[in-house]
């Protein structure tokens, strides 16, 4: 059976949703093609249960991308904003948790509910369990599935990334770009716990669940106070409102949470870092950020147990014992003291690698932005043929960023069509 649409969207995730809605109140035909029994499964899930929907504070420097340039005109036509209006027309009760975090106070099936009774009003048919075995494109778009073949001038490819395999993740729209001759840059998990080397693993590891907020730094190492004028704690171009990252000497800075794992470190400070990290770069930990000359004071006796004490009020107990048992000072003078303070502000880590696709939260990299139309997300060389949402290599900062893209994104492509 062959059945004929103005536009047929691979993927029912966040991104194909909204430009089945979009394209659908412009009068076109959609079909919304979902491999899965159910649309929407990473929306259900994420935030705890709760949507983490959008971030108001978003901009285009909350994004990676090999063309950082990429996301502005998307981001700059879908706001927050915009997507904040959807929620409020449909009366769906929301708060900001911090940093300019939304989430729903009730469940994120408040957010599908909403984004499948658009679908129906825009008249976009879904049809689920479409298990695709074959794209061609002799006139137009062929979608040969089980039992039907789906036909259409325009093709929207919204089939996410690899990350999370459980719930259905694939390397399908990485694979149909190929397929249409276009580049796709190396794709690598994204927002994902990081594991220790083995001996960092044998002096950490048994304080899982161990947190403290501190600042990730990656690349170069900060400058100590004596070679660059600066007082630990200040670092030019970095902004001290935690999660707000700023770049300075080629590195990337997040001040929030970070906790000890059975096999690394994950919470929102590395996971932010995460996405920035490749093999082979150390990442820089700053344990004690905005504090100086914490074991300075002269009235105070210089011997280990008045050290413990001091950093026992800056990090949890066990942490701050243990990091001592490591780092001692070599000396309890003012040179030794001072080379300590330096240490806890640059707590070097050289990771071994991540969690993998299994934890992470996103995947970066994807279709290489240079083949796409920043305004319509469009293939170049293929006309009708459209990438959206996370398949492209436009991967947001923990917090509601990577939602708002696939908004944008999707929202630009179904306009388009």
């Amino acid at each position: 059976m062959i059945q004929r649409f103005d536009a047929l969207i691979v993927g029912g995730g966040a991104a194909g949703l909204m430009c089945a809605i979009e394209a659908g109140k412009r009068g076109r035909a959609v079909a919304l093609l979902e491999r899965a029994e159910r649309l929407g499964k990473k929306i259900l899930i994420s935030g705890g249960g709760r949507c983490n929907f959008t971030n108001i504070h978003c901009t285009p420097e909350n994004f990676l991308s090999s063309n950082p340039h990429f996301a502005k005109s998307a981001l700059s036509r879908y706001m927050p904003t915009d997507f904040i209006a959807l929620v409020e027309k449909h009366k769906i009760p929301f708060h900001e948790k911090t940093l300019g975090q939304l989430f729903c106070d009730r469940s994120a099936r408040d957010i599908m509910g909403m984004l499948e009774e658009e679908c129906s009003a825009a008249g976009v048919k879904i049809f689920l369990n479409v298990k695709i075995h074959e794209i061609s494109r002799p006139a137009e778009f062929s979608v040969r599935a089980d039992r039907t073949e789906f036909q259409a001038p325009v093709l929207v490819v919204a089939s996410g990334g690899l990350s999370i395999p459980k719930i259905g993740a694939t390397s399908f729209g990485y694979d149909l770009a190929r397929q249409f001759g276009m580049k796709v840059c190396e794709p690598r998990p994204g927002l994902v716990p990081l594991v220790f080397e083995a001996q960092d693993r044998s002096r950490y590891c048994d304080l899982a669940g161990v947190s403290a907020e501190v600042v990730a730094t990656l690349g170069a190492e900060i400058p100590t106070s004596g070679n660059s004028g600066q007082k630990w704690g200040t670092r030019p171009g970095l902004s001290l409102r935690k999660g707000v990252p700023a770049a300075h000497w080629n590195g990337q800075y997040f001040r929030e949470k970070m906790l000890i794992t059975h096999r690394g470190m994950s919470g929102p400070a590395i996971l932010q870092i995460s996405s920035y990290w490749k093999t082979g770069m150390p990442i820089h930990i700053d344990l004690a950020p905005g504090a100086e000359n914490v074991f300075g004071d002269p009235k105070k006796p210089r011997n280990v147990a008045t050290l413990r004490a001091d950093f026992r009020k800056i990090l949890p107990q066990r942490l701050a014992d243990r990091w001592l048992e490591f780092h001692a000072p070599s000396s309890y003078t003012n040179t030794g003291i001072k080379d300590f303070e330096r240490q806890v502000h640059t707590w070097s880590i050289m990771p071994a690698g991540t969690e993998g696709y299994e934890k992470a939260e996103v995947t970066a990299g994807g279709v290489d932005t240079n083949e796409l139309s920043a305004k319509t997300m469009e293939a170049r060389n293929v006309p009708g043929l459209f990438f959206i949402g996370e398949v492209v290599d436009v991967t947001g900062q923990l917090g509601g960023f990577n939602f708002q893209w696939a908004w944008a994104s999707g929202a630009a492509a179904g306009r388009a069509i």
